[in-house]
């Protein structure tokens, strides 16, 4: 008889995962952390060569999360313009504030750089990294359900290109009922869609 799996069993499980992953990525080089993010912005750019939206909400990767940051601005350079989250407090949704090489940027209170100051702009997409992934395109973040929070108050909903490392795939990471899918899943294997429509490109 199989245990039953209750919403505590179920949040200890998605909890373990997300150390056993993050420990794993965490432990890469930066040589290798390089050569996959370089992979992985090249798949990027062959699926969408030119920018996927006016307004391009990117990040700034830590941990050794994948470098999509070449890709942001190469979409910012055939006109788009590049954005990048701003937490405002605990539980309420990011902000998206526009990003340029001049803009400043301060550490919020993750140590994460962000920009001090620039009016709210809400983004057509949004590039996010996956801890962990599945095929459907749900994800585990951090813990903190910024992302989450976040997409399910954005209206229209922006298109999400969820960006991660091989290693951080996984068959099922049994989503809550919070948890929003991203669109696409790139890694330095390549480009997928998720959900019912999923196929590589």
């Amino acid at each position: 008889m199989k245990p039953r799996i209750t919403p505590q069993t179920q949040t200890q499980t998605r909890k373990e995962l997300r150390q056993t992953l993050l420990t794993a990525r965490r432990a890469l080089t930066a040589e290798q952390v390089a050569a996959w993010s370089q992979r992985l912005v090249e798949h990027l750019l062959r699926v969408f060569p030119q920018p996927p939206g006016k307004r391009i909400a990117f990040y700034s990767p830590i941990q050794n999360e994948p470098d999509a940051r070449p890709a942001a601005a190469f979409w910012r350079e055939q006109g788009a313009t590049t954005l990048l989250p701003v937490v405002v407090a605990p539980r309420a949704p990011l902000i998206f504030r526009p990003w340029t090489p001049e803009t400043p940027l301060v550490p919020d209170r993750y140590g994460i750089p962000t920009p001090s100051e620039g009016a709210e702009i809400i983004p057509d997409v949004i590039i996010m990294a996956l801890n962990a992934f599945d095929a459907a395109g749900y994800r585990l973040g951090y813990g903190g359900g910024f992302f989450d929070r976040t997409l399910a108050a954005l209206q229209p909903r922006p298109l999400v290109l969820g960006v991660g490392f091989e290693i951080g795939r996984v068959k099922n990471i049994q989503p809550e009922a919070h948890d929003q899918a991203v669109d696409w899943i790139f890694t330095e294997e390549g480009g997928w869609k998720s959900g019912r429509n999923q196929g590589q490109e």
